[in-house]
């Protein structure tokens, strides 16, 4: 069962509701684009700000680079870092674009995006819809100047026409192309919709291909993401993996392919099918994983905790556990626009 809910963010509430949960959920996602754009209009975007600011104390320094807030959106809701000027003035402290693929593709037959309200969760398999890594790294170019005040990072994963046997070669394209343009990188292994991607988390698979992108993203700070589902030895098994190779951190964790623990009815979790499932129900396990790294790794090494996250209250417990950013995206489908202001000011509370 999720936990207790954020406060505040009644009117949008309300408003998803009555309309956005009547809505497919991919086409409330599009609808909510251009007011998300809109938010990076210079003036809307100065008032947002004023309305929350990070206190000092939550600046934080994670992979040479300095974060405003621990707290940031996780890689899947900006694909084709189209609104990043407006989440940045919704108040993120990074915002994480992709996944991107080397190769411009369409993505998995619609209907691809599930809501499972009773959980606060959702199912997808959209299986990397993105405009191509040539395309994203013409808009990142003009964000340059975003880049004073909000760390991007770019997620990249396997282009669904390459070959597994051909994926180092397809990560390279991407990794060269966006390296330059990204304040970090994340090598995207544990996304469930694209035919045998999870299979590169094996170490005989992952660690030439993290290598080989370590060496081509020039000194940018490389992550990788990985999944919930993994055995606990598979987790330590990459963690000192990626250790030794002296790569930034790990993104822990995906979205899960476990249908544990659910709440909502059963025939509305046989019609949401096969996908990823995020949201509050794979919080016990993403957690348990960034503690088992964190007891592994060395301090220096970065750990960001993904899913589950909705609170303030998430945060804190997150970074207790020993991660040293935290990352969210469901929630924002459940809360809103003002959901990361709502998680600043809970956090700035914590130092008052």
């Amino acid at each position: 069962m999720p936990g207790e809910q954020p406060k505040g963010g009644g009117f949008y509430r309300f408003v998803f509701r009555s309309f956005f949960s009547r809505l497919d959920p991919e086409r409330a996602h599009h609808l909510a684009m251009p007011v998300i754009r809109l938010a990076g209009w210079p003036i809307i975007g100065h008032l947002l700000r004023a309305t929350c600011r990070p206190g000092p104390e939550l600046r934080t320094r994670v992979a040479g680079l300095n974060f405003s807030t621990p707290f940031g959106l996780a890689a899947g809701f900006d694909k084709d870092a189209t609104m990043v000027r407006g989440l940045a003035n919704l108040g993120f402290g990074h915002v994480e674009v992709g996944t991107v693929t080397a190769l411009a593709q369409s993505g998995n037959e619609r209907p691809r995006l599930f809501r499972l309200i009773q959980d606060r969760a959702l199912i997808n398999r959209m299986g990397f819809n993105n405009s191509g890594a040539h395309r994203v790294r013409r808009r990142l170019d003009r964000l340059r100047s975003v880049r004073s005040t909000l760390i991007i990072g770019v997620n990249i994963g396997k282009s669904r026409a390459v070959d597994v046997e051909d994926a180092v070669d397809d990560y390279l394209v991407s990794a060269r192309l966006l390296a330059p343009v990204a304040d970090y990188v994340v090598v995207n292994v544990s996304s469930p919709n694209t035919p045998g991607l999870r299979g590169l988390q094996d170490i005989k698979n992952l660690e030439p291909l993290v290598r080989a992108v370590h060496g081509a993203v020039d000194g940018v700070p490389l992550f990788v993401k990985i999944a919930p589902d993994l055995t606990d030895k598979q987790v330590d098994g990459i963690a000192d993996m990626c250790v030794e190779i002296g790569i930034a951190g790990i993104i822990a964790t995906n979205t899960t392919i476990s249908r544990a623990g659910l709440s909502s009815d059963a025939q509305t979790i046989a019609v949401a099918g096969e996908g990823g499932l995020s949201g509050p129900p794979v919080a016990d396990r993403s957690r348990e994983v960034v503690r088992r790294l964190r007891s592994r790794v060395p301090r220096t090494f970065a750990l960001v905790a993904a899913g589950g996250v909705e609170s303030a209250d998430d945060v804190r417990s997150r970074l207790a556990d020993g991660a040293d950013l935290v990352q969210g995206y469901t929630g924002f489908v459940y809360f809103g626009p003002g959901w990361a202001r709502s998680i600043t000011r809970g956090l700035n509370s914590t130092f008052s």
